[in-house]
């Protein structure tokens, strides 16, 4: 399991996530940022800083984003895993 991020972010990427991860398993996409999921160890730090709350860890993620999972899944495997996925 990991942390997904979802809708809330699309379009907004306030990059506080990005700040707060002790690991950088956080890249930039063009319309949102992503999670990658085998670089991320599920410490959390990037969930509580989203000021829209866009980041589930994978479990708890609402019905109505649960496409994201799929979603962030394919980002990495478009631009690849993990350095060649282009970092905010």
């Amino acid at each position: 399991m990991t942390y997904v991020i979802a809708l809330p972010c699309v379009d907004l990427m306030d990059k506080a996530c990005v700040d707060e991860c002790p690991i950088d398993c956080i890249y930039e996409g063009d319309r949102m940022l992503y999670i990658q999921p085998d670089e991320c160890t599920e410490c959390g730090a990037c969930e509580p800083v989203c000021p829209v709350e866009a980041i589930y860890y994978e479990d708890d993620l609402p019905a109505e984003f649960s496409v994201f999972t799929a979603v962030n899944a394919e980002f990495f495997a478009t631009v690849g895993s993990p350095s060649s996925a282009v970092r905010p």
